[in-house]
């Protein structure tokens, strides 16, 4: 199945948890938070500012990106779990470093 979302919203699958702390102590299901980090799955064409002129969204399918703990609405398409939320309740698009240090 296939889905666009509309407008300026995006779909993002959730990055999973660490199984184990930095000191390697496991961690149970029952405690684990859901994680604040995903990646985008499929993006809308973007709202329209005040004249109706469309304005693209700044993050693209396959960003990394932390989004706020109640961030977006939980969906199950083909039995797995996305969330659908506006760009604005995306915090910021992650960046890999090392791969930036390399290319310069």
């Amino acid at each position: 199945m296939k889905f666009r979302p509309l407008h300026d919203r995006v779909v993002v699958k959730r990055i999973e948890a660490e199984e184990k702390t930095a000191g390697g102590i496991i961690i149970p299901d029952t405690a684990k938070e859901k994680p604040q980090q995903g990646e985008i799955i499929a993006v809308g064409p973007g709202g329209r500012d005040e004249a109706g002129k469309l304005v693209p969204l700044d993050v693209k399918v396959g960003d990394r990106v932390l989004f706020g703990k109640w961030s977006g609405t939980e969906v199950k398409l083909d039995g797995v779990e996305y969330l659908i939320m506006k760009e604005s309740d995306i915090m910021g698009v992650l960046t890999d470093t090392e791969a930036k240090k390399k290319a310069a």
